[in-house]
């Protein structure tokens, strides 16, 4: 908490350097609970580069409402400054991951272990459109392992798709506890009036499923509004002075130090995974590029987007997937 306390005191200090955001409107001197409600979906899955190994699908659900900030864990989500508008959400994550081959019905030993995991992310978003200043900061809780059913849904998916049958989920990471807490800041960097904004950001992630700490830099081109104007769309009243049309292109570059990533090296509860990576396996630098292609319209906002990754652990490949998300505000 103290590293945190003085991580924090350095960046206010920082953005109190910064001339005020160009894109704000209205001055926000306390704390203010934001009044929109949003839901959005995701789903992520490397067909589309005709790939069917490592990071092989994914889906996110998120809920964000008023109603959310009385439950029990925004006691440790509520930190940073007393001043802003604040956000409360839940984001139900599920990811599976499998070796290069899923057609043998063996261990690959020196290949990516066939894992997955399903968790809530209770999260907290602290915004500052006047200083152009986001932190978010989230509790995780959840599940790796076959109580993710991975087996199932890849099985009855990859039947309906006259795929492959995946043959190597008996030897998955053995379930587990999800549990950790993330961190993170973003701030803007630059901007060429409301076509183009540089954001930078930085994230901590202490968790039984990952622990690393990450820094990134996103540049937005087109027709956009601001991005702390709000978390990407807004319920009908907060969508009066935002551009009610957006087309835009996002590129953003992230990279990683890892400290323990449990997709690799299986829980930290258990030690009868049937297979697993050791430590000195694991790659402790992992870059990580993102491609966006967005289309927004009042409340509703639209995006694709190509993701890559380097390497994960020796003798890795590199690995692509494409990403399609909806996200409403009501």
């Amino acid at each position: 908490m103290l590293c945190f306390r003085l991580r924090w005191a350095v960046v206010s200090g920082m953005l109190g350097l910064l001339p005020i955001c160009a894109a704000a409107q209205v001055s926000t001197d306390s704390i203010s609970l934001s009044p929109d409600r949003l839901i959005g979906y995701t789903f992520a899955n490397d067909a589309h580069f005709r790939t069917d190994y490592y990071f092989t699908q994914g889906m996110t659900g998120t809920v964000v409402h008023p109603a959310l900030a009385r439950l029990p864990t925004h006691h440790l989500l509520r930190l940073g400054p007393a001043k802003g508008t604040e956000y409360f959400g839940m984001r139900v994550h599920y990811d599976g991951f499998t070796p290069l081959r899923i057609q043998d019905a063996f261990i690959r030993v020196g290949d990516r272990p066939y894992a997955a995991y399903l968790y809530a992310d209770f999260f907290r978003i602290l915004n500052q459109p006047t200083r152009c200043f986001r932190l978010t900061t989230g509790l995780q809780l959840g599940v790796i392992g076959p109580a993710a059913g991975a087996k199932g849904f890849q099985t009855k998916l990859h039947e309906w798709l006259g795929a492959p049958t995946p043959r190597g989920w008996d030897y998955q990471i053995q379930n587990d506890l999800v549990l950790g807490y993330t961190g993170r800041l973003e701030g803007q960097l630059a901007h060429v009036g409301r076509a183009v904004e540089l954001i930078g950001g930085a994230t901590v992630s202490l968790s039984s499923l990952r622990t690393y700490a990450a820094a990134d830099a996103r540049l937005r081109v087109g027709l956009l509004n601001p991005y702390f104007a709000n978390l990407g769309v807004s319920s009908r009243p907060g969508r009066r002075e935002l551009r009610r049309v957006q087309l835009y292109t996002e590129f953003c570059l992230e990279g990683r130090a890892m400290g323990y990533d449990a997709t690799l090296q299986g829980g930290l509860l258990r030690r009868d995974n049937p297979y697993e990576l050791p430590a000195q396996a694991i790659s402790r630098t992992v870059a990580m590029g993102t491609g966006t292609l967005g289309l927004g319209y009042a409340g509703v906002r639209l995006e694709t987007s190509a993701r890559w990754s380097s390497p994960e652990f020796e003798g890795a490949r590199s690995h692509k997937w494409t990403q399609f998300s909806l996200l409403v505000g009501f």
